[in-house]
């Protein structure tokens, strides 16, 4: 459901913020995307949700080429950014609204995923108060409810838990392993490697926009006999 074929994306003409990557997640998969600061996730992000183009390769999602359908292709993801401090003057069901019209949300089906959303992460009476008076976490909790309304078929997270207290954290790993055994794919980036332990079909280690790894949990531990994941981790992206 997502291809990333050769992409090189350059900032200020001397940057590789990634350089040459190549990697596909397929439906019924969740993939985690770790790496350093500064190693590329967020611009890889950017650059699936076509927030910026890229210099050299080709971007896929959901079977429509990103550069080519740009509307088809953002219509097929949830994205949420890693960070929630937007339309801080609105209220929190005023953006959601924003967001439902955005992406032809029927009313009905709307008003039932944003019940359903809300009682999840137990934002219901927060709905109708504006969002810059929410706390960080509230303020993730709506981006993800934002991102989630128009049941699209990939997700792409940036970060998701940050923020989000140990119920809704659960609540949202639960949410991507049900949307992912329906067949659909969630790749999201995280520096806790607990959680990619834990949730990821395949993980993808990524340094200095360069590809260290990318595959199974149990194939990184066969190759790198060397203790936890935490360990594997901090001796490939210190080498």
């Amino acid at each position: 459901m997502i291809k990333f074929e050769n992409v090189t994306k350059v900032y200020n003409k001397t940057v590789r913020a990634i350089d040459d990557i190549s990697f596909n997640v397929k439906g019924g998969e969740i993939v985690g995307f770790i790496g350093p600061n500064g190693s590329g996730k967020t611009t890889t992000m950017k650059l699936l949700t076509g927030i910026i183009k890229a210099d050299v390769g080709k971007i896929t999602v959901n079977g429509f080429n990103i550069r080519r359908n740009p509307i088809k292709a953002k219509e097929s993801i949830g994205y949420i950014a890693d960070s929630p401090d937007m339309f801080l003057r609105l209220k929190g069901i005023e953006f959601l609204d924003l967001i439902g019209d955005i992406y032809h949300v029927p009313t009905e089906k709307r008003r039932e995923r944003i019940e359903k959303f809300a009682s999840r992460f137990d934002l219901n009476d927060s709905l109708s108060a504006p969002i810059m008076s929410y706390s960080h976490g509230m303020r993730q909790k709506i981006m993800v409810i934002a991102a989630l309304l128009h049941n699209p078929p990939v997700w792409i997270l940036d970060e998701p838990m940050v923020g989000l207290d140990p119920k809704s954290a659960y609540e949202l790993k639960q949410m991507m392993r049900e949307h992912a055994n329906e067949g659909n794919a969630v790749f999201f980036s995280t520096h806790v490697l607990e959680v990619a332990e834990k949730l990821c079909d395949r993980v993808i280690i990524i340094k200095k926009g360069h590809l260290l790894f990318d595959g199974t949990l149990e194939k990184l531990e066969s190759e790198n006999k060397n203790g936890s994941l935490e360990e594997i981790f901090l001796e490939l992206t210190e080498k």
